[in-house]
């Protein structure tokens, strides 16, 4: 099995800034980005090769909003005096096929995807160039891939497109397609604990039991190593979906708008400093001291995973 260099970040987001932009959401304010400042954004660059001194590129086609969006991004990465830092405004297939564009990520040692609406990522990137160039630069170097929101949402080999919170355990109201495929054996769902979506991974789980169902809530990631070991950033809260011993369900059975059962699911919670071997399903739970706010310590002990 091919086991990546490169590092994977995926983060759940704070405010939408894509699709879903509301009045009270402020988003001339740069309030959202806030979440950033309790280590997650530190965290990206801390992975990577070059630290402060990696050029970063931004991705904001999943966003409605791209010139606000990409304005924040440099300010954000600026406080941590970050400088190279670019922005890529790709809003069509042609766009992502531009020569110079693709220069720029092979240049790059830092690629961040914003949030907003997961399907135009995959339905601009799937089948690029200039996707193939982000995996196989993923796979063979020390390459750092980091996406919040939609972009967490489609960085796995499934993804979550489309489903209310409410009326998520009902048959067809979840639907699936294909992500963008940094990582296998997962399904990611973002601003998880705030709107509800526990419905919806549980439905995309059980329809698929070979896959662990992932639910980032707001100020809360997973760092990526080696495609394998996935360990809690941020603040917030991440819970795990696991199907692999369902005993039985009937989401084969019933008929579209029916609700569906589930036996036997298992869920995991993690917080900051925790740790997840996806491929051997196991979990260690680390110990944090709260130094103050947004700021945690980590006890190290003997028993952590390598």
């Amino acid at each position: 099995m091919d086991v990546p260099k490169g590092k994977l970040v995926i983060i759940g987001g704070a405010v939408d800034m894509g699709s879903n932009v509301s009045a009270q959401e402020h988003i001339l304010q740069p309030d959202y980005i806030k979440f950033f400042e309790k280590g997650i954004l530190r965290r990206i660059i801390t992975e990577s090769a070059k630290h402060e001194a990696s050029v970063v590129e931004v991705i904001t086609t999943a966003s409605q909003i791209p010139e606000l969006v990409g304005e924040e991004y440099i300010k954000a990465f600026g406080q941590l005096n970050v400088e190279h830092v670019n922005v890529l405004h790709i809003k069509s297939r042609e766009d992502a096929a531009n020569p110079d564009y693709l220069d720029r990520i092979r240049k790059a040692d830092v690629v961040m995807f914003s949030g907003g609406d997961q399907l135009r990522l995959t339905a601009i990137f799937g089948g690029t160039q200039f996707l193939q160039i982000l995996k196989q630069r993923y796979h063979k170097e020390h390459f750092v891939i980091a996406g919040t929101s939609a972009g967490a949402a489609a960085a796995s080999t499934h993804m979550i497109y489309r489903g209310q919170s409410n009326e998520a355990l009902i048959k067809g109201e979840v639907q699936i397609t294909a992500g963008l495929g940094f990582i296998d054996g997962v399904i990611v769902d973002t601003h998880f604990v705030q709107r509800g979506r526990i419905g919806r991974l549980f439905y995309a789980v059980a329809s698929n039991p070979g896959i662990l169902g992932i639910g980032l809530g707001e100020d809360a990631g997973l760092l990526v190593s080696e495609g394998n070991v996935m360990e809690a950033i941020g603040s917030g809260l991440i819970i795990l979906v696991d199907g692999k011993n369902i005993v039985e369900t009937n989401i084969y059975d019933v008929e579209i708008g029916d609700p569906v059962s589930i036996e036997n699911l298992k869920v995991h919670v993690m917080s900051i400093f925790d740790k997840y071997e996806l491929h051997q399903h196991r979990m260690l739970i680390k110990k944090a001291v709260k130094i103050e706010e947004g700021v945690f310590l980590n006890i190290p002990d003997n028993d952590d995973l390598q």
